[in-house]
């Protein structure tokens, strides 16, 4: 068995794009537009060849809201202090900093929970991060 993808409906195809690619840098592998049926499918990955998340955009304007069915999408990290410092400064707010040196939360603009995981043994605890709080829910 290998992993293929995750769907996840989004509301605003132009806000989830620039949270993917260009904060979170995932990779548009490609999009497919499917005006008889009203929905778009965007395919993003780490790098082609990888596993995939499908958002999936209806064209009808219905609304989705997050299922207590899901919980989040996990990524591992090189260095999870740079990345979260990354996103930060591209305006993710990170809800729960990476205190431990293994493992931090953002949320995409859909509120999906994206968990952050230092690859490997976690990295030793550093400021900013050792003294933030968590931020809302994650």
């Amino acid at each position: 068995m290998k992993f293929l993808h995750c769907m996840l409906r989004v509301h605003d195809v132009d806000e989830t794009l620039a949270f993917y690619v260009d904060k979170l840098g995932l990779v548009l592998v490609r999009r497919n537009d499917y005006p008889q049926g009203q929905f778009s499918l965007l395919f993003v990955a780490t790098h082609e060849g990888a596993p995939e998340i499908e958002l999936t955009y209806n064209w009808d304007g219905r609304s989705y809201e997050g299922g207590t069915n899901f919980g989040h999408i996990a990524f591992a990290v090189e260095d999870i202090y740079e990345v979260c410092a990354r996103l930060e400064a591209r305006g993710v707010t990170v809800l729960r900093p990476p205190r431990d040196g293994k493992m931090a939360f953002v949320k995409d603009p859909n509120g999906i929970s994206i968990e952050l995981l230092q690859q490997g043994a976690p990295k030793p605890p550093c400021e900013p991060w050792t003294s933030r709080p968590n931020v809302g829910t994650w």
